[in-house]
């Protein structure tokens, strides 16, 4: 199983990034996805979250209204519009993956991670 994001970069507060996730996962219609960051010197926590279907998602309530998730199971991708970006948004996103579940917990798939950097 690999995962692949991408899509970061600098922007300045108030700016939009998308990322983007690849995933070989044979099952990825079954896998519900994620979204996880981790700031400089912070734990990693979590964004969002979307089920197998698109049917659940669950966003942090940080992000809720400035972030929009979507997932293409065709393509095996999902993708994270972040709008409205703040510099506390800064740090690094991983994309992540949990099999047969409708909201990811603990994931058991881990991409890469991707630097997003707001500047004020």
């Amino acid at each position: 199983v690999q995962l692949q994001a991408s899509g970061g970069g600098l922007v300045q507060s108030g700016g939009s990034l998308r990322l983007s996730c690849a995933a070989s996962i044979d099952s990825f219609s079954r896998t519900a996805m994620a979204w996880y960051r981790q700031a400089p010197g912070k734990e990693r926590e979590f964004v969002v979250s979307i089920s197998g279907s698109g049917g659940r998602i669950l966003y942090a309530d940080s992000v809720k209204g400035r972030f929009t998730v979507s997932r293409d199971n065709g393509k095996n991708t999902i993708d994270l519009q972040m709008n409205s970006l703040k510099p506390e948004d800064t740090g690094v996103y991983y994309c992540a993956g949990e099999w047969a579940v409708l909201t990811v917990r603990q994931p058991q798939y881990w991409g890469q991670g991707t630097q997003v950097t707001v500047s004020s």
